[in-house]
């Protein structure tokens, strides 16, 4: 997608006021104020386009796309699909979900609808081909925003109905060719469950089979396969008549959906963020996750994304909902900006009256028109990026560091059943991409299929999994030189599931022989020293033998105490590091800062960072680093050189104060 300005707006739902035209004249008076220039139109507006079976009404949506455009404010323009019309629904029972039970969903909520269903994708393609043949008259539309949070209603987002069953045994048979190479793969010699015919397939389901871990796994594929495959047919449905670019849009570690398969389909990512902001004074944390996420959306094309919602102040679905503190909504916009968006959206512009969404956050309130503090902090964020839009268009951040998140070894690990029940690959993860952010330095967030050239540092936290030519990926990547670190509880298993037996797939490279592993309870924890400072250890402490390479840190209780428990071995040009065991926050932040401090990898300050402050940088002709306050309190930001803020001029040395909840975007100044 060719970026020609920073879209600043959000989901705008008019059709909830065709009997206002006053609202709605206020409604573009109100946008021009807060500097509003995108909005979003048509994600849950079936009924009103087509309010009964083939008698379509766009004339009210045609008419809102030409009075935006006429005052400067273009539209990403959705496909309903999102929310089926009742009409619908009754008319055709089969377009809904079946839960496990068996049991068909009734009519009503959201994302209700069957991914297979021959009805959905016809109902679906003629609303599409509908919007898309009316899109060629208005040139305001620049870009197709395909239904809404895929699969993110129900449960597991899966359906389970008979389509989708035999939908299901036709991907096995595609992908195994015969039910002998299936009953290998999925080892159903296990409890006697061998098939002996397609047709005994069924997806896993409590009141069934659901504890053969190849049939789980590939039940995961063929969730996202099938969704993608829908999404895909609305995509060719509008293409019948547009060639603008399309996106759907992601949401928060959505564990059902393997985005880095769907991403696939579509020419933008773009995601929801809703962060919980003031969940504790420590903002640290959520913040963390909101940039591991921010990351993810931009490694996965490598390019600027789209921040498609967000809240201006607070959401209403949580057990509590905090409003936005002062600062905190300029921080957050831009967090997302610094890690890659483009964008800056919202849901929504003004509050519903009614209904499930009507406390939930907006830009106008039932009441107050413009005068609220939000309306005033969504204004001047559309001020900031309209004075940083020409600066921040070229450019994108550019990292040297990746951290591994793969959604099949998510699958794995969680459904292994060992060595603990609570196993978390998230919560581990997450540990991980901390030390980086604390350090300010941005990482790429990638799963097994991306080429790991051009890295200089790969992490692989709790990689169990290991898909077909990862291993060879990882040892070409050492050889020629790259640094790889890894932990415990990887190279278990391979794309099926089946676990390894002989030796490790990285064996050579991680210089190491798994033998077992402990989950020991807090009364058995263990430790190490490393550095010179003692650590506590985790949940999980692997048994090793080092084979080659440099003990760093042994166990210093148990049975196995002076086993190894951290390993470094040189391979080829390059070298890896093997964590033996789970450690807190404090050892990853201490071991990254030396392994990054012997590389030479630097955050672009090129300095400490106080705690709860961090630095992304887009690269480009004239890069701009974004330095961000997450504490709500003033700081001082030690520096080596002078650098001057983007936007306002204002010029530093030695020293950048910073307000609380405050983000500060820096060019590199000459003297």
């Amino acid at each position: 997608m060719e970026w020609k300005k920073m879209f600043h707006g959000g989901d705008y739902n008019p059709e909830q006021w065709l009997d206002r035209p006053d609202i709605l004249e206020e409604d573009i008076v109100l946008m021009k104020k807060a500097h509003i220039n995108c909005v979003t139109l048509g994600v849950f507006s079936w009924a009103m386009l087509e309010p009964e079976e083939g008698k379509y009404r766009l004339e009210w949506l045609e008419n809102i796309i030409d009075r935006l455009y006429k005052e400067g404010i273009c539209t990403i323009l959705a496909t309903p699909t999102g929310s089926m019309p009742h009409w619908m629904t009754y008319a055709y029972p089969e377009v809904m979900q079946v839960q496990k039970d068996g049991r068909r969903n009734l009519p009503g909520k959201r994302h209700n609808f069957c991914y297979t269903s021959a009805k959905m994708r016809e109902m679906a393609k003629k609303i599409d081909g509908k919007l898309a043949e009316m899109s060629l008259r208005h040139p305001g539309v620049v870009l197709w925003h395909i239904s809404n949070e895929l699969g993110g209603n129900f449960s597991d987002g899966a359906c389970h109905c008979e389509e989708c069953q035999k939908a299901f045994r036709k991907w096995l048979k595609e992908k195994y060719g015969t039910l002998e190479n299936l009953n290998k793969a999925w080892w159903t010699v296990f409890w006697s469950h061998v098939y002996t015919d397609w047709e005994q397939i069924h997806s896993p389901v409590p009141e069934g089979e659901c504890l053969v871990h190849g049939l789980n796994l590939d039940w995961h594929r063929f969730v996202t396969h099938q969704m993608t495959e829908f999404l895909k047919w609305e995509i060719e449905a509008v293409r019948e008549y547009s060639r603008l670019p399309v996106t759907t849009n992601f949401m928060y570690f959505f564990q059902p959906l393997d985005y880095y398969q769907v991403q696939k389909a579509v020419d933008v990512v773009s995601w929801d963020s809703y962060p919980f902001w003031h969940k504790e004074k420590d903002e640290v944390p959520v913040a963390v996750k909101a940039a591991a996420h921010h990351s993810m959306m931009r490694s996965m094309k490598k390019k600027p994304f789209l921040l498609m919602e967000s809240t201006p102040s607070i959401v209403n679905w949580k057990i509590y909902n905090s409003l936005k503190r002062p600062g905190m909504h300029m921080l957050s916009s831009m967090q997302a900006v610094a890690h890659g968006s483009n964008t800056v959206q919202y849901f929504q512009w003004r509050k519903g009256r009614g209904a499930f969404e009507k406390f939930h956050g907006a830009v106008l309130d039932h009441r107050n028109g413009e005068n609220t503090r939000t309306f005033q902090d969504v204004t001047e964020v559309g001020r900031r990026l309209e004075r940083l839009e020409q600066q921040i268009l070229n450019t994108c951040n550019k990292a040297e560091v990746a951290v591994i998140f793969d959604w099949e070894n998510w699958w794995a690990v969680e459904d292994a059943a060992g060595p603990r029940l609570d196993m978390n690959y998230k919560k581990t993860f997450l540990k991980h991409y901390r030390a980086f952010w604390e350090m300010g330095i941005d990482a790429d967030v990638l799963n097994m299929d991306y080429e790991l050239d051009g890295y200089r540092v790969v992490v692989a936290p709790m990689n169990y999994l290991y898909k077909a030519g990862y291993a060879k990926k990882v040892k070409k990547y050492v050889e020629n030189g790259g640094i790889y670190i890894t932990t415990c509880w990887s190279g278990i298993v391979d794309e099926n599931d089946l676990c390894f037996t002989g030796e490790h797939p990285l064996r050579e490279v991680l210089g190491i022989r798994q033998e077992e592993i402990d989950a020991p309870g807090e009364e058995f924890r263990n430790s190490i020293s490393f550095g010179g400072k003692t650590y506590t250890v985790g949940e999980l402490c692997e048994v090793v033998h080092k084979e080659s390479g440099q003990v760093l840190a042994v166990y210093e209780k148990e049975f196995y105490a002076g086993s190894p428990a951290v390993v470094k071995n040189e391979f080829g040009k390059g070298c890896a590091y093997y964590l033996a065991a789970e450690f807190g926050q404090e050892f990853y932040h201490d071991f990254y800062k030396e392994c990054l401090g012997k590389a030479g990898i630097e955050n672009p300050l090129k300095t400490e960072l106080p705690y709860g402050v961090t630095v992304s940088e887009r690269k480009g002709e004239n890069s701009l680093i974004f330095l961000q306050n997450f504490n709500d309190k003033r700081i001082a930001v030690e520096t080596q050189g002078i650098y001057e803020e983007a936007d306002t001029g204002i010029r530093w040395e030695g020293k950048i104060e910073m307000e609380a909840f405050e983000c500060k975007v820096l060019l590199k100044a000459g003297r």
